[in-house]
Parts: structure tokens; sequence; C-alpha cells
């Protein structure tokens, strides 16, 4: 089959499309899938530098979001079948054929293509954790980091649905993109004070809720517009780098509720919240809450150039390649 291979951990440059990789096999617990469209994601990003904590060692099949058809069924598995069409997560999804844990699989919502569906168990889920996690109010005001990505537009989309007022962050030239999803206020990320802006909007008390995943020099900027002793920030991402902050901080300049957030963790470490999770996912595509996803959708040998871009931050929304 054909797959894209991580040959070196130095970046997106270091990805070859290679036509000889033998089809794996499901085992236990697990299930086939023909890849209809694999999802990319900034992890992939730094999967390829090495920076990915836990992440796999090169040379390596690149890729873990994958949607597609069921066409083995490994021992021990229940509620599948051949020909259903499933959404999941497992290394190795850059590829015409992967395998992905059962536990982990959720059902392509009827009428939806397979790429309409990528995001629903990775950007949509952690959104909606980032939302639960953060015990998001009606009335209160949210700010979006990354308002213009997978994650982000699915948090602004919800965080409005359950009454908030939205600030999103983004680079410029996507604030109409952000605008469009319902966010009240958008701000932009790479340039003026983040903060002030925030505090500006909110009569000076900062923001009730703060979903971060960009990290690096904006996370102190996230701290501060994040209203004091009330406020709550969730930590989901580190695109722009590692930031840290010290007792101290919380202590005197920032004291805030501080919540990490990883997707994958929360399902291995509290499956009963994820399973919530998804079925409330469920009733939001069941009301059209969550609408059909629009990935822009690139053929399996773009791969490099679409991480590249994504790296580079040149990219709006889900990123979805095609076997």
């Amino acid at each position: 089959m054909r797959a894209l291979q991580q040959t070196a951990l130095t970046g997106p440059q270091a990805m070859r499309l290679i036509t000889d990789v033998p089809v794996p096999a499901p085992g236990t617990g697990e299930v086939l899938i023909r890849v209809g469209a694999a999802g990319v994601n900034f992890a992939d990003v730094m999967q390829t530098r090495g920076t990915y904590v836990g992440g796999p060692r090169a040379p390596y099949i690149a890729g873990f979001e994958a949607a597609g058809e069921v066409i083995a069924i490994g021992p021990g598995v229940t509620g599948f079948e051949r020909g259903d069409h499933v959404i999941g997560t497992g290394p190795g999804a850059f590829a015409e054929y992967v395998v992905l844990p059962a536990a982990g699989l959720a059902p392509v919502p009827a009428g939806w293509t397979d790429e309409q569906s990528l995001g629903l168990v990775l950007n949509w889920a952690t959104a909606l954790a980032a939302l639960r996690l953060g015990r998001v109010a009606e009335g209160e005001t949210v700010l979006v980091q990354a308002a213009a990505g997978g994650v982000g537009q699915a948090a602004v989309r919800m965080a409005r649905h359950h009454g908030a007022t939205v600030i999103g962050t983004a680079s410029a030239g996507k604030h109409e993109v952000v605008r469009a999803l319902g966010a009240d206020h958008v701000v932009d990320q790479r340039t003026g004070d983040m903060a002030a802006e925030v505090l500006r909007r909110t009569a000076g008390r900062g923001a009730d809720l703060v979903l971060e995943s960009v990290g690096g020099d904006t996370f102190g900027a996230a701290l501060a517009a994040t209203r004091r002793i009330t406020g709550r920030m969730v930590v989901y991402g580190v695109a722009g780098g590692e930031a840290t902050i010290s007792n101290r901080d919380l202590n005197f300049t920032h004291p805030v509720h501080l919540i990490g957030l990883h997707i994958g963790i929360l399902s291995q470490a509290a499956p009963d919240l994820f399973a919530e999770l998804m079925a409330e996912l469920a009733a939001l595509v069941a009301t059209s809450v969550y609408p059909p996803g629009q990935p822009t959708v690139h053929d399996l040998a773009d791969g490099p150039k679409v991480l590249a871009e994504l790296e580079a931050r040149a990219t709006v929304g889900k990123l979805a390649l095609r076997p």
C-alpha cells in the first residue's frame, strides 16, 4: 500500500511517499479500515520534529487520525461490522489502510462522508472537553486562542451554542473566517497587546474562560487576559512552544484556575467522561449544531507540503489527506 513515512525527526521535509508497505492486520480489540480520509493535526508536525511527548521514533508511518470503511475485525471486537464507516485514532493513518483500536472508534454520522467526519474524536471532542472542564456558563466571556484552526473553530461554535460571548484570536487574514463562525470579537494574535484588547472588551475584568492552545510567547498574555480568582484557563496545545508558570505567579500575579487537557489521556483516564462527550457530540450532530466538516483535502503525496504550511500557520480550518 501507499503510505507516508517519516524518515528522520527533522521536520515535514523528511517525510516520503513509499509504495511497498505491507497492509497491517488487526489484532485483539482492533479493526482494519480502508482509509477514506486522514486528518492532519499540529501534533503530526510536532511528531516530525520529535517534540511530541511519547511520539514515535523515525522511521515511522505518519498520521494518527483516519476515517474509512471497516474491512477486517480482530478478536474480541463487538459493535462493528465489515462495511461500517468509522472515525478513530491510531498510528500510521497516512496510508491506504490502518489498524485502529475499536474502543476509540465512533461511527461516521449518517449521510456524512468520511472526510466530513474528520475531527469528531479529536478537534470537536477536545473543544467540548475544554468547555466542559472549564465550566462554561451562559453569559460568560470565552477567549479562544487560534480560533481559525480545527479545535478553535469547533470551540467558537460550541461556546456560542452555550450562550457565551466569544473572543477569538487569529492572524489578520483569518478574521472573517472566525467572525463567520459566530465570534463576537476577533483579536490579532500576532500583533498588538492581546491581553489589553481582551480586558478592553470585558470592561477590565478579563475572560471568564480561556482556551489556550498556543503557548510560547502568548501564554503569559493569555494568563493576563484571564479573569482573576474566578477565571479558568484550559491548556490543550503547545503549537507556539513551551511556556512555564510558577507557584508565585499563581499566588500573586495570575490567581486563576489552570486546567490541563489532552483528549487521548482523557479517553484513557476518564472513559466514562469521554463516552459522555461522544454522546453529547452525537446530539449536537443530530441538531445541526455540529455540521458536516468541510476540510481542505489534499492528495496523500502532498502530505509534506501540507504539514509545512500548517507549521508555518498558513492554513485555515481542518486539513485532510486522501490516499
